[in-house]
């Protein structure tokens, strides 16, 4: 996953160096607003599914991973507007709802700990002295914002976890198919590639074993929310054509 897609100064939680920082309530989602695609975890795949296209995408089928399409234009995310929201009553995915925390493996020189440390964006807007909760408390120790985060960041890590193990299944029965999406619009067409999707002929080919085992570790319900999601492409084109007729309005 493309841990610090958004992250300007990704630097390590400090109790001594952030102790008097603070996090503005209402925070602004501009951070996403350049970004067309994110990285999804598997158990977000039946919420994300109602609003967002699920595919899977990398290099090669072998560093494929899924995501959340968010655009059909490089550096434009379709469901932030120009005020920095996210579109009203649509799924925000948890790879953005994170920000400005993430959890990252830890320095090198850092030898005590686990192998992952929390980060935060010093360069995000919503941080300051004055405004929003504390991250720390006076004696030091966590807010409960901050508890709250970075328990929130654990989760985020076990999904990945499972996340990967799902992909491997994908690979291992070699159920993953290219898909290019082709748009005409006006004349011009939009090409997105490198993307992959799961074949439904080779899931129907599935061998009893295989299709009693992915039924039992809930592998099927993922694999069909990414199925049905695909039918969001249109969805997302349908806000492109919104963003294209405003742009010829204010031109």
């Amino acid at each position: 996953m493309a841990e610090v897609l958004f992250y300007e100064r990704p630097v390590p939680l400090n109790r001594t160096q952030h102790k008097d920082l603070r996090l503005k309530g209402i925070p602004s989602l501009k951070f996403a607003a350049g970004v067309h695609s994110v990285p999804l975890t598997g158990v977000e795949f039946p919420a994300a599914a109602r609003d967002l296209p699920i595919l899977f995408a990398g290099q090669s089928m072998e560093d494929a991973g899924p995501m959340a399409l968010l655009g059909l234009r490089q550096n434009e995310n379709l469901f932030v507007d120009a005020n920095g929201q996210w579109a009203a009553n649509t799924y925000v995915p948890a790879f953005v709802r994170r920000y400005p925390f993430v959890l990252a493996e830890k320095p090198a020189d850092q030898v005590e700990g686990d192998d992952f440390t929390v980060f935060l964006d010093e360069a995000y807007e919503g941080f300051g002295s004055d405004e929003g909760e504390r991250l720390f408390k006076e004696d030091g120790t966590d807010s409960e914002m901050l508890s709250n985060a970075v328990n929130f960041l654990g989760e985020f890590q076990q999904h990945v976890g499972r996340t990967q193990w799902f992909m491997q299944q994908l690979r291992k029965h070699d159920l993953l198919e290219p898909r290019n999406i082709r748009l005409e619009k006006d004349g011009k067409s939009i090409n997105l590639n490198g993307l992959y999707v799961v074949s439904e002929e080779k899931l129907r080919n599935l061998d009893e074993k295989t299709s009693h085992e992915f039924l039992k570790e809930g592998v099927f319900g993922w694999i069909y929310a990414h199925l049905l999601s695909l039918a969001n492409i249109d969805r997302v084109a349908q806000r492109l054509d919104l963003v294209e007729q405003a742009e010829v309005t204010k031109n």
